[in-house]
């Protein structure tokens, strides 16, 4: 669930990001999220995460092609009957690791009737450490997390429809994916991710957007929330904002800082969203 690091500590992988803006141009949303590295104190919020171990019932690792000559890895989960609705799930910032793939396989069971593909961002690294995670996070491209994204929709295909779901790193990705999702966009939720700040994007969005925060978050903060409120409201598209009294990364539950009652009510929330919008 978490971003970058100093340019000290993680070298060329943090230059990865800042060559893809000149001195003088507004980093996008990604980019300024991952710039939050440089923060010791975001580092030091992300307790590592227990080792854990999940073995899926439904699910399987797949690679697909990507338009830059690559591969792509993804967790898949087939709904047993033929259906075009699809969600993705975008990881958090310790990668596509075992606990992302285990809320896949919640998703998958509690919405029904659905397909969801765990996309793969790093490029089938995980992290153990936060100094992993950082580094991870860090070589992030965005012309390749793109080039993965948009290989998904060609798995999926033209038929589908995309609902999107992301914490952190993966919550920003999350709108990311359903800006790039272009009409096959139907549901996006956000668990405490940055939101895209340019509003001609904003209005180039065709789903509604759920987001999830908590209060006490230091750097998806009320403030940048009433913000991303703001600029949704002047593209012309509606937001539901959930707020809880917790902190940063609150439905992670390897986080110290993890808030059971708040996760499972922000769940709640995400199950009605998606099924009202994926049917």
């Amino acid at each position: 669930m978490k971003k970058l690091i100093f340019l000290f500590m993680t070298g060329l992988p943090f230059l990865s990001q800042a060559q893809q803006m000149s001195c003088c141009q507004t980093p996008g949303a990604t980019a300024s999220f991952a710039m939050l590295a440089s923060d010791k104190q975001f580092k030091s919020s992300h307790e590592e995460p227990l080792p854990f171990h999940y073995k899926s019932v439904a699910g399987t690792d797949i690679t697909y092609p990507t338009a830059d000559g690559k591969t792509a890895h993804a967790f898949v989960i087939k709904s047993q009957k033929p259906t075009d609705n699809y969600v993705f799930v975008i990881h958090e910032w310790w990668g596509l690791n075992d606990y992302i793939k285990q809320e896949s396989e919640k998703i998958y069971n509690d919405l029904g009737n659905v397909n969801v593909i765990a996309l793969d961002l790093y490029d089938n690294q995980i992290a153990t450490t936060r100094e992993d995670a950082a580094k991870y996070m860090g070589a992030v491209n965005t012309e390749r997390a793109k080039a993965i994204i948009e290989g998904a929709f060609k798995y999926v295909g033209p038929k589908a429809k995309i609902g999107t779901i992301g914490w952190c790193f993966g919550g920003g990705w999350s709108l990311q994916t359903s800006l790039l999702a272009g009409k096959q966009a139907a549901a996006c939720v956000m668990y405490y991710g940055m939101p895209e700040k340019d509003i001609a994007r904003l209005m180039l969005l065709n789903t509604d957007v759920l987001c999830i925060y908590g209060s006490q978050d230091q750097w998806i903060t009320p403030k940048v929330i009433a913000d991303f409120q703001a600029d949704m409201k002047s593209a012309g598209k509606k937001i539901i904002v959930k707020e809880y009294n917790a902190d940063h990364a609150f439905a992670n539950p390897s986080n110290p800082k993890f808030d059971k009652t708040a996760t499972e009510d922000a769940y709640k929330h995400v199950m009605e969203f998606f099924k009202s919008r994926l049917k």
